[in-house]
C-alpha cells in the first residue's frame, strides 16, 4: 500500500512538473505555474522521506539530518532570493544551477561508492573486490547490468561536474571576479581533455580494471577542468546562451539519479529540464547567430571583443536635452522603448512603466523590444518588466518589432548596446557580425540613454550612436526618466 502510495506521489508530482512548465510559458500564469511546479516537488520529497522502503523493508531513517539540510538550504534560499538585486539574477541563476550540477555529480560519486569494488589504489582502502567474479560474472547479463550502472554513474558524473565547473566560472563573470581568458589552441586543448574523458569512462565501463578508483578520480578532475575552460573564454553577449545550454546539463544529470535511483520523478523533471534547456540552447543560438555545435567546443565568446569591428574611426555624435526629449516624444503617434541591462542596473523599470502610462494618457502608442538575448540571461528584459506590471501583450520579440520600428516616431534604448548595434549588418569584421539585432535605425528618430560612451559587454563600438537619426541622452538610467517624466507633466 506504501509502495503504491508512493508511486501516486510521484505520479502527482511528474505532473504538477509538465503542468508548471506548461504554465511557464505565459506570463499571465508563470507565477502560478511555478508555485505549482513547487508543490508537486514538495509533495515528492515528503513522500520518498516517509514512504520509501529498501529492499529490506528498512525506512530512510536519519531524519534529523534530512530535514535539518532541508531547513538549513530552504532559509539560505530564501534569504538569498529575497536579498537580491534584478540586476543579479543572472548570477544568482547560475550560482543555484550549479549547485544542481554538484549535486548529481555528488550522487554518482556515492553511488560508485557503493559499488561491490573499492579503490585500491587509494592507501587503507581494501583491494577491489567482485564478489562471486567467476561464478555470478559469468553471466553476460550480470555483468551488463554491472556497466549499464557504471554508464549512469560516469554520465551523470561528467554531466553535473561540468555543470557545476562552468555554472561557477559564469557566475564569476556576471558579478566580475572573473575575467574572459583564452589562449592560443584553447578549443584544441578543450576536444582533447574531452576526448580523453571519453576515453577513460569507455575503459572504466568496458573493462572495469583494479584502479577503478584512480580512474574515476581522473575523470572527476578533468570533468571540472573542461567545465572551467569550457566558460572561461566565453564575452558577456553569449552568456545567455552559457547559462542555457549549463541548465540544460544539470537537467540531464539529475535525469541520471532519476535511472540510478528508479525515481520517476526525479527523471521526468531531469528530462524535462534538459529538453527545456535544450530547446531554448537552440533558440539563444539562432538569436545570437551561432550553431549548437559551435556552443558545445566552446569556439565562441569575446576574446575577439573590441577588435577590428570597433578599431575604425566613427566620426561625432550628437546629444539631445530632457526638454527636447519630452517634447518629441510627447508629440510622437509611436514610440518603442528598448530595455537593456542598463535599464536593469539603474533599477528604472518602475519609472519607466510611468513613463509609458503618462505617455499614453497623451495619446501615445507605446510599445517595447525585447531581443532574446538582451540582459544576462533569457528572457532577463520579460522578468524585469514583469516586475513593473508592464502589460505582456505590450513585449513585441524582435522579429514583430523589426516589422514596426520603420512607422516608428520614436525609440528609446535605455541602457541597450549590442543588440541595437547595426555593424551587426554591415561590418564582416566585427565580432556580432551575422547576430539579429533590433533594427531601430529605421525609426525616425533614435533616443539612446547611456551613462557614456564607453563599448557595451562585447566590448566593441556602437555604429548606431553615429548615425545621422541618432541623439543621445547620457546619465544614469533611473535619475534621466524621472526627469523626463516632470519635464512631460510641465508641458
Amino acid at each position: 500500500m506504501e509502495l503504491n502510495l508512493l508511486t501516486l506521489c510521484y505520479l502527482i508530482g511528474s505532473v504538477t512538473f509538465i503542468l508548471g512548465l506548461k504554465m511557464l510559458s505565459n506570463p499571465a500564469t508563470a507565477r502560478r505555474g511555478n508555485l505549482v511546479a513547487a508543490g508537486g516537488m514538495t509533495l515528492a520529497i515528503i513522500g520518498t522521506i516517509f514512504l520509501y522502503t529498501n529492499d529490506d523493508g528498512e525506512k530512510l531513517g536519519n531524519y534529523g539530518w534530512i530535514f535539518g539540510g532541508i531547513a538549513i538550504g530552504a532559509l539560505i534560499g530564501y534569504l538569498s532570493a529575497k536579498k537580491v538585486k534584478m540586476t543579479a539574477m543572472p548570477e544568482m541563476v547560475s550560482l543555484f544551477n550549479g549547485m544542481g550540477g554538484a549535486c548529481a555529480a555528488l550522487i554518482s560519486i556515492v553511488e560508485f561508492d557503493h559499488m561491490d569494488f573499492a579503490w585500491s589504489v587509494v592507501p587503507g582502502w581494501h583491494a577491489m573486490v567482485v564478489p562471486g567474479w567467476d561464478e555470478d560474472f559469468a553471466s553476460v547479463s550480470m555483468l551488463n547490468a554491472v556497466r549499464g550502472h557504471l554508464l549512469i554513474i560516469v554520465v551523470g558524473l561528467v554531466i553535473g561536474a561540468v555543470s557545476f565547473a562552468g555554472s561557477m566560472i559564469a557566475w564569476g563573470k556576471l558579478n566580475g571576479k572573473v575575467r574572459d581568458f583564452s589562449f592560443r589552441g584553447q578549443h584544441i586543448f578543450n576536444l582533447v581533455v574531452l576526448g580523453i574523458i571519453f576515453a577513460l569512462a569507455v575503459y572504466l565501463i568496458g573493462w572495469i580494471p583494479g584502479n577503478s578508483g584512480l580512474i574515476f578520480i581522473a575523470i572527476v578532475v578533468l570533468a571540472l577542468l573542461y567545465g572551467i575552460f569550457f566558460v572561461l573564454p566565453i564575452g558577456g553577449a553569449d552568456m545567455p546562451v552559457v547559462i542555457s545550454i549549463l541548465n540544460s546539463f544539470t537537467g540531464v544529470a539529475a535525469a541520471c539519479g532519476g535511472f540510478l535511483y528508479d525515481n520517476k520523478v526525479m527523471l521526468t523533471g531531469g528530462i524535462l529540464v534538459g529538453a527545456a534547456g535544450t530547446l531554448l540552447t537552440i533558440l539563444m543560438c539562432k538569436a545570437m547567430n551561432r550553431s549548437l555545435l559551435n556552443v558545445l567546443i566552446g569556439s565562441f565568446g569575446g576574446s575577439k571583443a573590441g577588435s577590428a569591428g570597433g578599431a575604425r574611426e566613427q566620426g561625432s555624435y550628437k546629444e539631445i536635452t530632457l526638454s527636447d526629449t519630452a517634447v518629441l516624444l510627447s508629440y510622437s503617434s509611436k514610440v518603442f522603448i528598448v530595455p537593456g541591462y542598463g535599464l536593469a542596473v539603474a533599477q528604472a523599470q518602475h519609472i519607466c512603466h510611468e513613463l509609458e502610462k503618462l505617455l499614453e494618457s497623451k495619446g501615445v502608442d507605446v510599445k517595447y523590444a525585447i531581443h532574446p538575448v538582451a540582459g544576462r540571461m533569457p528572457g532577463h528584459m520579460n522578468v524585469l518588466l514583469a516586475e513593473a506590471d508592464v502589460p505582456y501583450e505590450k513585449l513585441l520579440e524582435m522579429e514583430q518589432a523589426n516589422e514596426e520600428f520603420s512607422t516608428t516616431d520614436v525609440v528609446l534604448v535605455l541602457g541597450a548596446n549590442d543588440v541595437v548595434n547595426p555593424a551587426a549588418k554591415t561590418d564582416p569584421s566585427s565580432p556580432i557580425f551575422g547576430m539579429p539585432i533590433l533594427e531601430v535605425e529605421l525609426a525616425k528618430n533614435c533616443i539612446v540613454n547611456k551613462r557614456s560612451m564607453k563599448p557595451g559587454y562585447a566590448g566593441i563600438e556602437n555604429d548606431l550612436f553615429f548615425r545621422p537619426k541618432t541623439s543621445m541622452l547620457f546619465g544614469d538610467a533611473k535619475k534621466v526618466l524621472q526627469e523626463l517624466v516632470a519635464e512631460i507633466k510641465n508641458l
